[in-house]
């Protein structure tokens, strides 16, 4: 339903955009990779952006050591293009961070968002960009479970949901890949909850008007 409605970038995702770019900057300096100090090109930075990106970055830094524990080798990608079109059509996204490392591949994503908490349990973006590491990496490395973290330090918040990568290739079969294509072929059912908060037409949707008509009756 909202294919054909045009993006708009609020105030909120410049800002989070920024955060980001700080982000991918503090943990390739701390990998000893070179990039350019985005700093002063940065719209939105202030000391508490500063201060997520140094407790983002050390968060990072330490689930390497630990990783470490396990494989001495793992690799470390930033801001990774992940494809998931197997189980999605013309499905991808961008991985803020993927420590990849024997036993387990981590999928950690940044959220400088301050007024929803994120929760990472049976989070299907985390489980997809899951998936689309495990495309990548799969085979390369002996990777027995996946760790999803949602790293929101303004919510003083730090989700982890671990998963056996058989279940997420099983719910990946059999939840996710019949639920896409109804909804790439424009068909399944229309609901509403809270998932909504941030749809593009949520002030004509039919389904939604129901649902909080039926909410006004309590």
């Amino acid at each position: 339903l909202c294919a054909e409605v045009e993006d708009t970038t609020s105030e909120y995702a410049k800002e989070g955009t920024d955060a980001h770019t700080l982000c991918e900057y503090k943990v390739k300096k701390m990998l000893g990779i070179d990039m350019q100090d985005p700093t002063n090109s940065l719209s939105y930075y202030n000391e508490e952006m500063e201060r997520c990106a140094e407790e983002y970055a050390s968060y990072i830094l330490e689930i390497i050591e630990e990783a470490k524990q396990y494989c001495k080798d793992p690799l470390v990608l930033i801001e990774q293009r992940l494809d998931f079109s197997r189980y999605v059509p013309d499905g991808f996204g961008t991985g803020d961070c993927l420590i990849i490392a024997d036993k387990t591949l981590h999928i950690i994503d940044f959220k400088y968002g301050k007024g929803v908490e994120v929760d990472s349990e049976d989070n299907p973006q985390m489980m997809c960009y899951a998936l689309g590491a495990l495309n990548l990496f799969d085979g390369i490395y002996d990777i027995s479970e996946v760790s999803m973290t949602i790293f929101q330090p303004r919510r003083e918040n730090v989700s982890t949901f671990i998963m056996k990568k058989e279940d997420l290739y099983s719910w990946a079969e059999t939840v996710l890949a019949p639920t896409a294509k109804l909804a790439f072929d424009g068909e399944g059912e229309f609901k509403a909850g809270s998932h909504c908060q941030f749809c593009k037409v949520k002030a004509t949707c039919r389904k939604r008007m129901e649902y909080n008509m039926e909410m006004a009756k309590y």
